[in-house]
């Protein structure tokens, strides 16, 4: 038994993964049944016979059956099994995959499943690194060494009791027979695996930010409560309302359309990066590559606004109104969009150079608006926002919709730039290489101690630069001279 520290509770039930946790937890209930479930055996590891093992080979089997899905689908939900703590491996313990070979596993006892939210604590982790410690003679993982000197030199105060604990706990191993020693070893092995896992290794575990209230809660019924309430529903009533029938034929086509363009529903060429870390698909798909890819050049003609949010697109549709005179319309449009999301001390400027190029009489580059618009425009640039062009914005878009992008599909711009498309083949990885890279993978440095290495090398350059004395002698002679007491005034005397 070990003393657990005293922690607030700060919203660990509340996790957004717990459902993901309970639908786990399902899975796992199906896959122990004893008669639908997974064949379970009496298996020799070495020279230890350990009881009720699987092998992965048979749990791919049963969860392809069971979901009706190919192999490659039921290894993937295996893994994702083992990472998050449901089931441990008897053999290869740094990497929580399920092999599709005789390798050994176990069902983790229901104590160790993470929806039992023990706080995962530092001085439990020390104990068990202690203990580990004591019976591997020192011979400690390279990362487990590192928290064990971490932790004894933060815990220093508490390490007695620590080390006495750990031998306490190896003691009370020792009497136990060597199967259940073994199974209770891996067992505890694999929990701090998916707690505390070494580096490069990626945490199923990762809830991100802790909620401090229930989401799922009945919110207290105030006055202000109901009166939002009135408020949604009024504006729910005056809302437009279309038949279900168009709604879902309007998604069905969407999905249809946008089908062969999901990474998660069709393949991503060449390779997917998150899972090979082969970055070809990355450098391909860059903003402004030169040579765009088939599948994005097809993915402008969906959608005038598809076109303009590529900035690859965008470049090609200027080379198409350079050749048709009409290139300030797209200038005009991207400028307000610079205005809409740019700097707050630059808007009055940007605004006043916009109506100075673009709408203004006799401006280099003139665009054709309405009287109504050029009216709403002008009233509005005496007190200029981000907003202020938005009328005018939105007339030179519908203009480039319904006119310029409808000659653009059919001009030789675009046809050549579809011809000359990249069509990348599949880069196809073997479960060792897609290992080796898992293996070799680190987690990238959060944005906040990126920032601070870049304040820390700021202070150390400008600490081994060199000085100028004079220039330190005049400032030091400035402030002495501004620290002078001034002498009072002389009163005027009277006469």
């Amino acid at each position: 038994m070990t003393i657990r520290n005293t922690l607030l509770d700060h919203g660990q039930r509340f996790r957004p993964r717990m459902a993901c946790l309970k639908k786990a937890e399902k899975v796992l209930l199906e896959m122990q049944d004893p008669k639908t479930g997974v064949k379970s055996q009496i298996q020799r590891l070495v020279i230890t016979t350990i009881p009720h093992a699987l092998t992965g080979e048979d749990i791919i089997a049963w969860l392809a059956e069971r979901f009706h899905v190919d192999a490659q689908e039921a290894r993937h939900l295996g893994s994702t099994l083992v990472a998050l703590g449901y089931i441990y491996p008897l053999q290869h313990h740094k990497r929580l995959i399920v092999k599709a070979d005789a390798s050994l596993y176990r069902f983790q006892t229901p104590y160790f499943w993470p929806t039992q939210q023990w706080p995962v604590e530092d001085t439990d982790y020390a104990i068990y690194l202690a203990k580990r410690n004591i019976r591997k003679k020192g011979m400690l993982e390279l990362h487990e060494q590192e928290q064990y000197s971490h932790l004894h030199k933060w815990m220093n105060h508490k390490w007695d009791f620590i080390v006495m604990q750990a031998k306490e706990q190896y003691r009370a191993a020792k009497e136990r027979k060597k199967p259940d020693r073994v199974v209770f070893d891996c067992q505890e092995r694999a929990y701090w695996v998916v707690h505390r896992p070494p580096p490069g290794t990626v945490s199923a575990m990762d809830y991100g930010l802790n909620r401090r209230v229930d989401p799922g809660a009945d919110e207290v019924t105030t006055p202000d409560f109901f009166e939002r309430i009135m408020i949604f529903t009024q504006q729910s009533i005056m809302r437009p309302r279309v038949k279900s029938s168009v709604s879902i034929g309007a998604l069905v086509k969407h999905c249809a359309i946008y089908h062969g363009h999901d990474p998660f529903l069709s393949k991503c060429l060449p390779s997917n990066p998150w899972l090979t870390d082969d970055v070809t698909s990355w450098n391909l798909n860059m903003p402004n590559v030169e040579t765009p890819t088939k599948m994005r050049v097809e993915r402008w003609t969906f959608s005038f606004g598809e076109l303009l949010s590529d900035p690859r697109g965008r470049d090609d549709f200027r080379l198409f109104l350079r050749k048709e005179f009409s290139g300030e319309n797209l200038a005009f449009w991207e400028a307000c969009e610079d205005l809409k999301w740019g700097a707050a001390a630059t808007m009055r400027e940007k605004a006043e150079q916009i109506y100075k190029t673009f709408l203004a009489r006799g401006a280099p580059r003139w665009i054709n608006i309405d009287g109504k618009t050029m009216e709403i425009t002008v009233n509005g640039l005496k007190h200029p926002h981000r907003y202020v062009l938005d009328a005018a914005q939105t007339h030179i878009y519908m203009l480039m919709k319904k006119d310029s992008y409808g000659r653009y599909l059919k001009s030789p711009v675009f046809k050549e730039t579809l011809r000359k498309a990249a069509c990348p083949e599949e880069h196809k990885f073997t479960d060792a290489q897609l290992e080796h890279n898992a293996r070799n993978r680190r987690p990238s440095l959060s944005p906040i101690i990126l920032r601070q290495q870049e304040q820390e090398q700021r202070a150390r350059t400008a600490a081994s630069a060199p000085v100028d004395i004079t220039q330190v002698m005049s400032r030091l002679s400035r402030r002495s001279k501004d620290a002078e007491p001034r002498p009072a005034a002389q009163g005027v005397r009277g006469t």
